[in-house]
């Protein structure tokens, strides 16, 4: 089972229809099993029964979840597959003692592979959809794995499947998402 982790603003808000549900969406398509839960809902029971996480992506200014870091310490001994959209990258990040720099990018950007990862094999470069105001400083235990001309656009633990995207696979590049579903079911 796959635990998609809505970090809007709130449970069930307007912006879940644009960030959570496209996830939502190509999870079903796929026929994979999942379950939905906002992050403040989200309990040790339902962390011990995912098979893989996906942290999915806010609004621009949507970072409530920024402020409650504690949330999210259960990713430092999640040792299965998690995928951090956005948003999700950067609680990912944070988890392991991230932060954040100002690096605004609305729109469609131009992304360069910088090491090999089954996430982006065959890939050199893809256009890709963004919607952040910061970018990540990349956790010591995280290996950057793409860019943009302005920021770092992907990551990935350097021995735990846990991959960051700072641009939104669910809008442009559903590839990426199947492919870490690939990754999930190697890992079971």
């Amino acid at each position: 089972m796959i635990l998609v982790v809505d970090l809007c603003y709130r449970d069930r808000s307007l912006s879940r229809d644009e960030f959570v549900a496209p996830v939502e969406r190509l999870l079903g398509r796929i026929g994979a099993s999942f379950t939905t839960r906002h992050y403040t809902t989200v309990d040790a029971p339902e962390v011990a029964a995912a098979d893989a996480v996906v942290l999915c992506g806010t609004a621009l200014r949507d970072t409530g979840f920024a402020g409650h870091p504690g949330r999210f310490e259960w990713l430092l001994a999640f040792e299965r597959p998690v995928l951090g959209i956005s948003s999700g990258m950067r609680a990912l990040a944070a988890a392991f003692g991230g932060g954040t720099e100002p690096c605004c990018e609305i729109g469609m950007a131009d992304i360069r592979v910088l090491a090999p990862d089954p996430l982006f094999a065959g890939k050199e470069t893809f256009p890709a959809y963004e919607l952040h105001e910061c970018a990540m400083r990349v956790p010591g235990e995280f290996i950057p794995l793409a860019a943009s001309d302005r920021c770092l656009q992907a990551i990935r633990h350097r021995s735990l499947p846990l991959y960051g995207t700072l641009f939104h696979p669910e809008v442009r590049n559903e590839w990426v998402i199947e492919r870490f579903l690939q990754l999930v079911e190697t890992v079971q």
